[in-house]
């Protein structure tokens, strides 16, 4: 039978499309020899390879996803920091006005207290000048009257409990006169 082939193969023309059976035996031969070899040390090697790479992107997409969420956990706590920064800034501002207004409102009931202080031991001196003027008055009166009276009399009025009983009764008119006086023109 193969040797009918090969008389029919010898005696038709080669088409040159169709390869010879021996060619073609022997090309399946060696192709099935370079696939297994492929397949057996190629092959794995290749695949260990692109899964190195599949790996370390995936690896590398997790840790960029790990990196994110890290940055973004910072960002957050920044974000707060910087939130409670402005508050704990805005209380101090807060707490300075208010002991600010504290502190002026300490100063002005001072300076109103050191005013009144003022004013009232300028009225106490006030007040111990006019009795001081008044007694000093009180006494130049006197004498002026005493003496006045002993030149319209004549005679000496030497006695000091007498002067100073008349001095005193004349001058409390006088001060009654003068109160009644300041009453009048009050009322009117």
């Amino acid at each position: 039978m193969i040797a009918n082939l090969v008389q029919l193969a010898a005696a038709e023309e080669q088409n040159p499309l169709v390869p010879a059976w021996p060619e073609l035996l022997i090309g399946a031969i060696a192709f099935a020899i370079v696939f297994f070899v492929f397949a057996k040390k190629l092959l794995p090697n290749i695949n260990r390879v692109l899964e190195e790479r599949r790996e370390a992107i995936e690896g590398g997409m997790e840790k960029a996803e790990a990196a994110k969420t890290e940055a973004d956990s910072v960002l957050e706590q920044y974000k707060a920091q910087l939130a409670e920064a402005r508050h704990e800034a805005a209380r101090l501002r807060q707490d300075a006005q208010e002991q600010g207004a504290a502190l002026i409102a300490e100063m002005r009931a001072e300076g109103q207290r050191q005013r009144e202080e003022i004013i009232a031991a300028g009225h106490t001196q006030l007040e111990a000048d006019r009795k001081a003027a008044a007694q000093t008055l009180r006494q130049d009166v006197g004498r002026l009257a005493t003496e006045l009276a002993g030149k319209l009399v004549g005679e000496s009025l030497e006695d000091h409990a007498r002067q100073s009983r008349t001095i005193d009764r004349f001058l409390d008119e006088l001060d009654g006169k003068a109160s009644g006086t300041e009453t009048a023109e009050v009322a009117r």
